[in-house]
């Protein structure tokens, strides 16, 4: 474990490093965030270290991500919190780019991501997978890691990322990681601070409800009543609006109404003024 974590915050010195790393026969393992670092984050480096020599966490609130009615001015961050977490995770380096290191006067260039970026948040957060996928793109090209993990909490997010670098022939290997949850089943995200307690005390209902549907599911119920039920559930813990609730197969991210073969039940409801999103595996008997 190092004793602290390199810090970059412009291109040149990060590459020169991470060549330096991979003259020396090391692996090197991206983990792409926001900031506002948490357990699941650092579940994210110490895996990171578990497969490969060296960990980079890049922290970067991404402007292009977000609507314009979004959180992004208020979403939080605290790099010095931040990057004392990573030392403490053993992360060997934190690349730190500024906006107009990302997105430099004249820059114009974005992807657009194709069907796993349809539905689901897509629906309800336009132009947020081009933006994911660009900046995505970027960050591998930086630091043009071995492995990038991102954790399965977001799952279309995921999918969406391997289909944009298999499309685009990305030399690095995604990795998805199973979400970190609290004892009471709620997902770790740095937005889990807007809640109050009395928000909070209902949160976990969100993965209580996913878990139910997703074991029905597998024991061959159909999804349509189901859905129903789930939203109904919680609407009367007191999420709304329920912006959807579907289960959808684990690799194309269609709609299943019968769980064949791998499938996940997503969601993404409000509680209050805090947006959720979950998802549980389906797997059938």
């Amino acid at each position: 474990m190092p004793d602290t974590t390199l810090r970059f915050d412009t291109l040149g010195p990060l590459r020169a490093r991470v060549d330096a790393w991979r003259r020396g026969g090391d692996r090197i393992v991206l983990v792409p965030t926001m900031g506002a670092l948490h357990a699941g984050h650092l579940a994210l480096v110490t895996h990171a270290k578990a497969i490969g020599r060296r960990a980079i966490v890049s922290i970067f609130v991404n402007p292009t991500q977000f609507g314009p009615t979004e959180d992004f001015s208020q979403y939080p961050r605290d790099t010095q919190a931040d990057l004392a977490l990573l030392s403490q995770a053993g992360a060997d380096a934190a690349w730190l780019p500024s906006v107009e290191t990302m997105y430099p006067t004249g820059f114009s260039t974005r992807i657009e991501p194709g069907p796993a970026a349809e539905g689901l948040c897509g629906c309800f957060r336009p132009g947020h997978f081009s933006g994911v996928a660009t900046v995505v793109t970027k960050l591998i090209n930086q630091v043009q890691p071995d492995i990038a993990l991102f954790g399965e909490k977001d799952f279309q997010q995921l999918q969406v990322i391997r289909a944009v670098t298999r499309d685009l022939d990305l030399p690095v290997t995604i990795e998805g990681v199973p979400t970190l949850r609290e004892t009471d089943g709620l997902a770790l995200s740095s937005r889990n601070r807007y809640l109050d307690p009395s928000e909070r005390s209902i949160a976990p209902r969100l993965h209580a409800v996913l878990a139910d549907i997703a074991e029905r599911l597998a024991r061959g119920a159909e999804a349509g009543p189901l859905v129903a039920e789930g939203i109904a559930a919680l609407t009367a813990a007191g999420f709304g609006p329920v912006q959807y609730l579907e289960v959808r197969d684990a690799q194309t991210l269609q709609p299943v109404e019968r769980a064949e073969r791998e499938a996940r039940v997503l969601v993404a409801a409000y509680l209050g003024k805090t947006r959720l999103i979950d998802n549980v595996a389906v797997v059938p008997a």
